[in-house]
């Protein structure tokens, strides 16, 4: 130190300096961040600017940067809810959320950096609790999750309207009832199931029964119709017919000339 020049000190020690403040000015914002300014000696939270992008900055020494995340993230809940019938219902439900970009500012300076349990969280249980207590035990089993998975993405969103934060989906993993109510609702539906196939039976059979008797009735008709238009006359005139082919057949009996009771040929075999 003594060999170095009386004005090189100076200029060494204000090298340092500079790179004390430049160290402590530059601010990194990774992929998927954004920032918020905080001027010490302004206005505190910058609200009316957009936020501070990916990249490399450089901020005065004094002000601060509060970095957020704004990509889409995911909360998963498990919560312990009632029915409308006061029984105990597990949900597993995952929300699909982000802070709204331009807001960033309004949502640092209002609710700050852990709004994730501040607001979202509250809401969707708040929602959750609200709409599974519309349903009884064997709704949220069988035909209703889908029903519930809207409602309380709908409940939420309403909720976060206007907390600076995007919903963007809420999906219902599971619905665990007690195994009692589960084993219940399992017995009643298989017995709804063999009362739904027992039912087709019988309906299957009375058609069917149905079908027999309208046949039956059919031939019924038709041979009522047949025997009422069969005169003698006609059952001559068939009955020469069919002698006059047999006849002519090469492999006719011996016709002898004559009549029976009725007056028709009667017919003798070779034997």
């Amino acid at each position: 130190m003594d060999k170095l020049p009386k004005i090189g000190l100076p200029i060494l020690v204000g090298v340092v300096i500079l790179i004390i403040v430049i160290a402590k000015s530059a601010v990194t914002i990774g992929s998927g961040e954004a920032g918020v300014l905080f001027k010490t000696f302004g206005e505190g939270v910058v609200v009316d600017e957009p936020p501070m992008g990916e990249g490399f900055h450089i901020v005065a020494p004094w002000n601060k940067v509060y970095v957020y995340e704004v990509r889409q993230q995911e909360l998963f809940e498990k919560m312990k809810v009632l029915s409308s019938n006061g029984l105990e219902i597990q949900i597993d439900a995952s929300a699909w959320y982000e802070p709204v970009y331009e807001d960033l500012g309004n949502l640092h300076q209002s609710l700050g950096q852990n709004y994730l349990q501040r607001v979202i969280q509250p809401a969707i249980r708040s929602a959750a609790r609200s709409v599974v207590g519309r349903y009884t035990p064997e709704q949220l089993y069988s035909s209703k999750r889908d029903a519930i998975q809207d409602e309380i993405f709908a409940e939420t969103k309403k909720i976060l309207a206007k907390q600076y934060v995007q919903l963007n989906e809420v999906l219902v993993r599971d619905v665990t009832l007690p195994n009692t109510i589960k084993e219940a609702i399992e017995r009643k539906l298989r017995q709804e199931q063999e009362s739904l196939e027992y039912e087709f039976r019988l309906v299957t059979a009375a058609k069917e029964a149905e079908k027999v008797i309208i046949e039956a009735q059919g031939k019924a008709d038709a041979n009522r119709i047949l025997s009422a238009s069969l005169t003698d006359k006609i059952l001559q005139d068939k009955g020469i017919e069919a002698t006059v082919k047999l006849a002519e057949s090469p492999n006719s009996k011996v016709i002898v000339i004559g009549s029976g009771d009725s007056g028709m040929p009667i017919i003798l075999g070779n034997q």
